[in-house]
């Protein structure tokens, strides 16, 4: 398999994009998070080389529309991951959260027919594997009791995209905007 790299800006910090020839999103992670890229694609496609590359337009152009507050512009975007049965169920689950809207993850386990009361953990593992970070928005769980709970990518970028989303009050004094030029 034949996959590219390419690198994207963001308020959040430089993304790291992996497409394959169909411009299939199979990776998306940030640049400050190399290692947990590279370990997620050996993990789920063995070793291999990664070409450097242009990020496909409409992929960078969507994107950039979601930065810019057109919040469903990644709704259309192509994913395809390697991963457990449950990983995949998990994550096609989290595309069909709203924007604007969170999730527990007792929700998911219950809305995936996982009844055990321990799914929920099961579901926070599957979560916390996602490879493809905002496309696949598992930003959008959260505890029961609202509280952000992990986020392979920071706590501090979880409250930027939920408040970024409307799906959080933002803090009344956010020292920290995160925000780059051009954005």
């Amino acid at each position: 398999m034949q996959l590219f790299l390419s690198r994207l800006e963001s308020p959040l910090g430089d993304i790291l994009l992996v497409t394959d020839a169909q411009q299939t999103i199979r990776a998306l992670d940030f640049a400050d998070h190399r290692a947990h890229l590279h370990r997620g694609l050996r993990e789920h496609y063995g070793a291999l080389a990664l070409l450097d590359a242009c990020a496909p337009s409409g992929i960078a152009q969507a994107i950039a529309r979601y930065f810019l507050g057109e919040l469903n512009a990644l709704d259309g975007l192509l994913t395809a991951t390697a991963g457990s049965d449950l990983q995949r169920r998990v994550w096609a689950a989290l595309r069909r959260i709203p924007v604007g809207t969170t999730a527990t993850y007792r929700q998911l386990a219950r809305d995936l027919g996982l009844n055990d009361p321990r799914a929920a953990i099961d579901i926070g593992v599957a979560n916390g594997a996602n490879p493809i970070a905002i496309v696949v928005p598992c930003h959008r769980v959260i505890a029961s009791n609202g509280d952000l709970k992990g986020y392979a990518w920071g706590p501090n970028r979880k409250r930027w995209l939920l408040e970024h989303e409307k799906a959080i009050p933002p803090r009344s004094h956010s020292p920290q905007t995160m925000r780059l030029p051009g954005f």
